[in-house]
């Protein structure tokens, strides 16, 4: 394609642009004021989660001039997420994308530090990462005319409408991939339909992973013809499960773990759930004496204060950061980011965090990728779909509370077979999924005009 011709965009009707100017023009009024409520936790995150000044000129619309030269010195295809889940599955389309069209260049935006240290990680000529622009007009309009993008692919979820709407001025597309949309948020988009519905109407198309995700889609304004079945990109067996783990399994090793000790893996953990699960552990220990425990938390930030209050329970604690290590240790604490799915596959039996409180759940697909027995407790409300499908295939383990999980983990552990079973039947239950990333791709593609 040439770099200055501009990919069509939809067109609006009459009706459908007097509804956008008017959900826009409510939606413009009301942001200050949502702004001024939300900054305040906004700046404490920051501050908690540290290293905010980097890249902070960015969510301005403002480049340091080596950036602004270089953002200035083509056109870009624009990949927004959020945070390191959806970081990583934008990290699989921006790749597969490179693969089809090599000479294509590749803008990756990030909201969170977390997500951006991910992303910075895999830099490259042809990849830049930045931090996602504030939905203000001025910065939105000062970071149009720098990228200039093809087309604009939002990752999984939010709606961003100056951003979306000046686009739509600008000829530019705007799609999204892997889109989720739970039921708790499709019944509260569905009652402020009047308002969003012209925002999501802005979308070329959206991709979905299930069939039963498209009701909820229609419901807030997408037109069934831009609904594309795709599957979960995270689901696709695109990615490398467990690509480093030969490398993590000698640093454990060097460490002195024993070569066939169980390792339980609980990955993106939540506040008030590590406690349970190393009291849950020590437990275990006299059921299975050299089992040893590898927590993950969902946000690495909270692994300083997480130090002090495992090591309060009189057990040796150590940083996946120091290994190797000569110091005897039972519970290893990841304080590194990207390395999920290889502690999954290093794993005898897995947990999936933010499920033991009334906290919605994280994702259970990664551990049962890598063919591992899955367990996670009662709240798992933000993954009930690929919840339902790794049980009816008995492919997972859902228990009630932690008692139940105690039983649960210490019966897998007793039971290699059913391990495996378990892992085999996850796999099996999500074959439908495999393509997802070359199916979104190629919807990129012919939406951008790119090849």
């Amino acid at each position: 394609m040439d770099r200055h011709e501009r990919p069509a965009s939809l067109k609006l009707s009459s009706p459908a642009r007097q509804e956008l100017t008017r959900s826009l023009m409510v939606y413009r009024l009301a942001l200050p004021f949502a702004a001024a409520l939300l900054l305040p936790g906004l700046l404490r995150r920051m501050f908690r989660r540290g290293n905010f000044q980097a890249g902070f000129g960015q969510r301005l619309g403002r480049f340091e001039p080596g950036d602004f030269a270089r953002l200035k010195s083509r056109r870009w295809l624009w990949i927004r997420s959020i945070s390191v889940g959806e970081t990583l599955v934008a990290l699989k389309l921006a790749r597969a994308l490179k693969a089809e069209v090599p000479e294509l260049s590749i803008v990756l935006s990030v909201t969170t530090s977390t997500g951006y240290t991910l992303a910075t990680a895999a830099a490259a000529e042809w990849l830049f990462p930045m931090y996602n622009p504030v939905d203000s007009q001025s910065a939105v309009r000062r970071t149009l005319d720098l990228i200039r993008p093809l087309g604009l692919l939002l990752v999984e979820g939010e709606i961003w409408p100056n951003l979306m709407v000046d686009c739509q001025a600008r000829g530019i597309p705007v799609m999204l991939a892997n889109a989720r949309l739970s039921p708790r948020s499709a019944g509260r988009f569905a009652k402020s339909k009047r308002w969003v519905a012209p925002f999501f109407q802005l979308l070329e198309w959206v991709g979905i992973p299930d069939e039963e995700d498209r009701a909820r889609w229609e419901v807030v304004g997408v037109a069934p013809e831009r609904l594309h079945l795709t599957g979960s990109v995270k689901f696709d067996h695109a990615a490398k499960v467990g690509s480093c783990v030969p490398a993590l399994r000698q640093l454990l090793k060097a460490s002195g773990m024993p070569e066939h000790a169980p390792l339980w893996v609980a990955g993106s953990t939540h506040d008030g759930e590590e406690s349970l699960l190393v009291e849950c552990w020590k437990r275990l220990r006299l059921r299975h004496p050299t089992l040893r425990l590898a927590i993950a938390p969902r946000h690495v930030e909270r692994v300083a204060g997480l130090l002090a209050e495992l090591e309060a329970l009189n057990v040796s604690v150590v940083l996946r950061s120091a290994l190797p290590t000569a110091s005897p240790w039972d519970v290893l604490l990841v304080d590194t980011t990207g390395e999920l799915t290889d502690w999954y596959a290093l794993a005898s039996v897995t947990f999936v965090g933010k499920s033991l409180r009334a906290a919605g759940g994280q994702n259970p697909v990664e551990p049962a990728l890598a063919g591992k027995a899955v367990v996670f407790g009662p709240h798992m409300e933000n993954f009930e779909a690929v919840v339902r499908l790794l049980l009816a295939a008995d492919g997972a383990v859902q228990v009630a509370d932690e008692t139940a999980m105690e039983e649960a983990i210490s019966s897998l552990l007793g039971n290699p077979l059913r391990c495996e079973a378990l892992g085999v039947n996850a796999m099996y239950a999500l074959r439908d999924h495999q393509g997802a990333t070359a199916r979104t791709v190629e919807l990129v593609l012919q939406t951008c005009r790119v090849r």
